[in-house]
C-alpha cells in the first residue's frame, strides 16, 4: 500500500495496526539505558517503604522522583 493510500484510511478513522511492523518500531529519545547506582541500606530500607506505600515497585519510585526533580530543575 503506498503512503498516501496509508493516510487516507488512517484519516478516516480505519484500523491501519495490521500494515505495520511494531518489531522494529521505537520511540526516539526513550530508548532504555541500565544504570547502575550503589545506595546504602538505609535508603534502600526507606524507598521500599514508600514505595510499598504508594503500591509502585522500587525502580518505579526512583524513576518518578528523578524524573520530579528534573521537571523542578527545568523551572
Amino acid at each position: 500500500m503506498k503512503a498516501e493510500e496509508f493516510d487516507k484510511r488512517f484519516d478516516r478513522g480505519e484500523d491501519v495496526a495490521k500494515h505495520l511492523d511494531f518489531s522494529k518500531a521505537r520511540r526516539p529519545g526513550r530508548e532504555q539505558r541500565r544504570v547502575n547506582v550503589d545506595f546504602p541500606t538505609w535508603m534502600i530500607q526507606s524507598l521500599d517503604r514508600e514505595a510499598e506505600r504508594l503500591g509502585v515497585a522500587r525502580q518505579a519510585l526512583i524513576k518518578m522522583v528523578v524524573a520530579q526533580h528534573i521537571e523542578k530543575a527545568r523551572t
